[in-house]
């Protein structure tokens, strides 16, 4: 494939599965054996002079085939130091090119990390390598330490994916190295988000929201002090030396309860939408609501919003205001809808049935003007926005009038009966305003 890189394989301290290894033509043989009291002795059930020789004769079966070597002391956190300086001094003298300091059950803490690689370093001259677990969350943080240490690599997996609660995270410990430390890897750090998301694809774990660095919420912003700044300049509330460019991904401007002013202004300019103060309130208003019912606002429902409420008749200008909708349906009830509504500043009330709770709130509307213009519906179309039995659903409504002319408006809500209602309101307005 071109790639430059090394092969390796995993092998136990035994000779079947080191030869299997050999058999494949890899690169190099990564081979370990568990060192500390607790899994040498009730594991593999040996002394530690029977784990030393096996050690040592594995890393020479390696290196009489002229393959690279790694050697783990599996556990060596938990594992007695002067035992684990012996055995790392032997493998180092049978030839082994590098020895991995496993934390095999997350247990340390990065001060005790960088003193054990810096205590180690002292009598091992071959480059010292690291493998953390995250039991205790620590797991790039004690990667990190062992480099502070004097480690030389750095074993991390895509998504901080492995065994029980995983291990230290590629793009957490590279994008540290690189824009906290002001280390270099060869790491492609533009396709971190990419290769994140490709492994989620193939795996079907999904990377948490706030996941550092790939999470959907990393570079996403809400709060209103956060997004004002943001927008204004992008490290008052982002680390600055890191941006989403740097990594595959996107800056991202949320709209929730919390959104301010500024960043809904941002979005729906960049979408060609310029509502005034009056119809932007009002939509901020929706947002408000629709996100205090536990649903996320998406940049789709808030443009649906806003196009709705931008082809609004102004509020002082209508000639229907309304005020309320009732609608009782069921299986065995007639659905039934009444309506009240301020009609050319009179008070009025209208009820009606009909074949579902939509056409029957659609029917009690249109009573509610009996006398003053015929009306009929002409079209009635409704779509989910986004997906989801929550979603915000789009209403595009036609209205004829009896000369024959025709408007149509639209209206988005998360409540169907709603969103109909509205989009019809607003046509009839129009129509009403007409010559």
């Amino acid at each position: 494939m071109g790639l430059r890189l090394d092969v390796c394989g995993l092998s136990r301290s035994v000779f079947s599965d080191l030869d299997a290894c050999l058999e494949c033509e890899v690169d190099m043989v990564h081979t370990f054996i568990p060192t500390s009291d607790v899994q040498r002795i009730h594991t593999i059930k040996k002394s530690r002079e029977e784990v030393l020789d096996m050690a040592i004769r594995a890393v020479e079966h390696i290196k009489d085939h002229g393959v690279k070597c790694m050697f783990s002391p599996m556990d060596a956190t938990r594992t007695d130091f002067d035992y684990l300086l012996q055995i790392s001094k032997a493998v180092q003298e049978s030839g082994c090119d590098v020895i991995n300091i496993p934390d095999t059950v997350g247990v340390f803490v990065p001060s005790a990390m960088k003193a054990l690689i810096t205590d180690i370093k002292k009598d091992i001259t071959i480059p010292i390598d690291v493998h953390c677990h995250n039991d205790f969350g620590l797991a790039v943080a004690n990667s990190l330490a062992a480099v502070e240490g004097g480690g030389m690599q750095v074993q991390v997996t895509i998504n901080g994916l492995g065994e029980r609660a995983g291990n230290a995270d590629l793009a957490e410990t590279v994008m540290s190295l690189h824009s906290i430390y002001g280390a270099k890897t060869n790491i492609k750090t533009e396709y971190l988000v990419e290769t994140a998301r490709m492994v989620e694809r193939y795996t079907g774990v999904r990377i948490p929201p706030t996941m550092p660095i790939v999470g959907d919420n990393a570079f996403a912003h809400e709060s209103g002090i956060h997004t004002h700044g943001v927008l204004t300049r992008t490290d008052t509330f982002e680390p600055g030396i890191m941006t989403p460019e740097m990594v595959g991904h996107k800056r991202r401007i949320v709209m929730g309860k919390h959104a301010g002013r500024h960043a809904v202004i941002k979005t729906l300019k960049d979408a060609g939408l310029e509502p005034d103060n009056d119809q932007l309130n009002e939509i901020m208003s929706r947002m408000k609501d629709i996100s205090n019912k536990g649903k996320s606002i998406t940049d789709s429902d808030l443009f649906a919003i806003a196009e709705a409420i931008i082809g609004k008749v102004k509020k002082s200008e209508r000639p229907i205001d309304l005020i309320e909708v009732s609608v009782m349906t069921g299986n065995i009830i007639t659905p039934t809808a009444s309506v009240k509504a301020m009609v050319r500043g009179e008070e009025k009330v209208g009820a009606s049935i009909g074949v579902g709770p939509v056409d029957a709130a659609l029917n009690a509307v249109q009573s509610i003007i009996n006398g003053q213009r015929t009306m009929k519906l002409r079209d009635f179309k409704i779509e989910a926005i986004s997906g989801g039995s929550d979603a915000l659903a789009e209403v595009i409504i036609g209205v004829e009038d009896d000369k024959g002319r025709i408007m149509t408006a639209r209206a988005a809500n998360e409540d169907i009966v709603m969103a109909s209602v509205e989009a019809l309101v607003t046509a009839m307005n129009r129509i009403l305003m007409m010559k």
